[in-house]
């Protein structure tokens, strides 16, 4: 009796499905965030009378026999498509419209990389992350200055009392990679760098290929709630198919063993 066997590998597929929007919606206010999408795939087949297979002296099996095994999981992966801008009017708040991603340093020394450019300043005046990690390159904020300025290229001035001309004190670089979806997500908006992603490619925002700079903007996660609603009763009615597919096999074995 296949179909039991074949039944749970749907129903374990679609509890996976369920599991990746349930995050999804979960993250619908997360800063940076990109919605998820599971890919499945069949399993191998047994090869009953395999195509093309000797059917008789001078004939041939057009097709042959064969019964699939079920479904798995083949990957999960992330959409990068834009979040929509939300206006914070904070000074340090930086948003990315476009390709790359913001670096800053782990405590480890390590490199991670984010979307999420809610940034403020530490008590050094150093530019940092909601969780106090240093953005790179390193920009600190004079402490006597009364305005700061980023550019949609990543220069940031700054306006100091008694001065009425800005001074540019750092710029803001951004990485991109060949393979977005190969970054390992880290959790608390950070990713970081893996062999299936190649290594960063580190320029300022406006150059051939990277996004520009909103200063003052977030950008909000691209998760759409209605298509992630609809998706998950799709997922739903498919698990509870697999299941009448799995109470079906009962009856019938069970019908097979009532036989006298």
């Amino acid at each position: 009796m296949r179909s039991l066997s074949i039944a749970s590998t749907g129903m374990l597929a679609q509890q996976t499905n369920v599991d990746v929007i349930s995050n999804n919606i979960a993250n619908m206010s997360t800063t940076g965030f990109k919605r998820q999408r599971a890919e499945f795939q069949d399993l191998l087949y047994e090869q009953v009378a395999r195509p093309g297979a000797p059917s008789g002296p001078e004939q041939r099996a057009p097709s042959g026999i064969q019964i699939g095994a079920g479904v798995k999981t083949g990957a999960v992966y992330r959409i990068q498509e834009q979040g929509a801008l939300q206006q914070t009017d904070n000074k340090y708040d930086v948003a990315i419209t476009g390709r790359g991603y913001f670096q800053v340093t782990l405590p480890s020394g390590e490199t991670a990389y984010t979307r999420d450019g809610a940034f403020g300043v530490s008590d050094q005046g150093e530019l940092v992350t909601s969780d106090g990690y240093l953005v790179e390159p390193g920009i600190t904020i004079p402490q006597n200055a009364v305005d700061v300025q980023v550019s949609k290229t990543g220069e940031v001035q700054v306006l100091t009392a008694g001065n009425p001309q800005p001074q540019t004190i750092g710029q803001i670089e951004l990485a991109t990679f060949v393979n977005d979806a190969g970054l390992e997500a880290m959790g608390e908006n950070l990713f970081k760098e893996t062999q299936a992603s190649g290594q960063p490619i580190v320029a300022p925002p406006g150059d051939p290929g990277f996004g520009t700079l909103s200063q003052g903007f977030v950008e909000a996660s691209n998760v759409n709630p209605v298509a992630e609603i609809t998706a998950l009763i799709s997922a739903q009615r498919a698990y509870e198919m697999n299941s009448r597919v799995v109470k079906t096999a009962d009856e019938m074995l069970s019908t097979t063993s009532q036989l006298r």
